[in-house]
């Protein structure tokens, strides 16, 4: 089926990632950070190995804008890509742009993907990253009570799981807000942008399907609702969320339902549906609908940041 995508997304609008174990081998180890990352004279960049809750070391980039200062808020940010897509290009763009125009550091989390990795390793790999950016704050220059946490897609999921994870483990800990684009977060894959949005490209619920089997989440587990963050029993005490959705998505209908979740609860947000877009649409940096997104992002950000 033809959908009504803005021409600008082109040839990404035509694109259907064939997800699938083999395709995964293939891709995954290709997929580095892009060589820029290392060339913004506005920017220093640091690689960190830390440990998490298994021993295990996972990487993490920390991106600091040059001029940010001694004690400088920091965005803790996730990527997306399925829980089996590693960091593609563009989102290492967002999260520089991110720094440099919000004034803030970027924590950029590479956690380990399944399907090599099964549920609940990536969320406890995304909650040692948080957990590491605040005990080591005096280290990194990070002002402790000026941390926010976001993620796109499969990366939104694991930046409200960690927000769901700090409340439950009572960790001192308090987010300024969650940022999330086009996010995942209802694994019931049920709604009506997911009946309707079967075949749409960059993601559809199709895809999502096969997700699940990879991830080898596990429904009666207790932190099963980290993984679907709609069927939590409370939103009570959840940071200020800034919900972005794309109009030819099947994952439409997850961000309108948290954020009335969230509202409902007497949470701050702002809900930002954008026009012609597809899932992952920011993969096209200069397209003027992804521009305008972007701005929107910072926006939230630098009002949470710098009330």
């Amino acid at each position: 089926m033809k959908y009504n995508v803005s021409k600008q997304f082109f040839p990404f609008s035509c694109f259907k990632p064939p997800i699938g174990e083999r395709f995964l081998a293939m891709a995954v180890p290709h997929m580095k950070p892009p060589r820029c990352l290392y060339h913004d004279k506005a920017l220093d960049v640091s690689r960190h190995e830390i440990t998490s809750y298994d021993g295990e070391a996972i990487e993490c980039f920390l991106i600091s804008p040059k001029d940010v200062g001694e004690s400088a808020p920091c965005l803790i940010y996730i990527h997306g890509g399925g829980f089996v897509l590693a960091a593609a290009g563009y989102h290492y763009k967002n999260a520089m742009r991110y720094a440099k125009e919000v004034g803030c550091k970027v924590v950029f989390v590479n956690y380990r993907l399944a399907p090599k990795h099964a549920h609940p390793i990536f969320f406890e790999d995304s909650y040692a990253a948080a957990c590491w950016a605040y005990d080591n704050a005096d280290a990194l220059k990070i002002d402790p009570a000026c941390i926010g946490i976001g993620g796109d897609s499969a990366g939104s999921t694991l930046a409200v799981g960690v927000c769901m994870m700090v409340k439950d483990r009572k960790h001192p800990m308090t987010f300024a807000f969650q940022m999330l684009p086009y996010p995942f977060l209802d694994a019931r894959n049920n709604s009506e942008s997911c009946k309707k949005y079967t075949d749409t490209p960059m993601w559809n619920s199709s895809l999502s399907d096969r997700i699940a089997p990879m991830t080898r989440v596990d429904r009666s587990r207790a932190d099963y609702v980290y993984y679907s963050p709609v069927e939590a029993e409370s939103f009570d005490g959840l940071p200020p969320a800034y919900i972005e959705t794309a109009e030819f998505d099947c994952l439409h209908d997850d961000g309108i339902l948290y954020a009335k979740l969230l509202r409902d609860a007497g949470v701050d947000v702002v809900l930002n549906e954008t026009q012609g877009t597809m899932h992952g649409f920011d993969i096209v940096q200069r397209a003027s609908i992804t521009q305008k997104a972007l701005g929107a992002r910072i926006q939230f950000m630098k009002q949470r940041f710098y009330p």
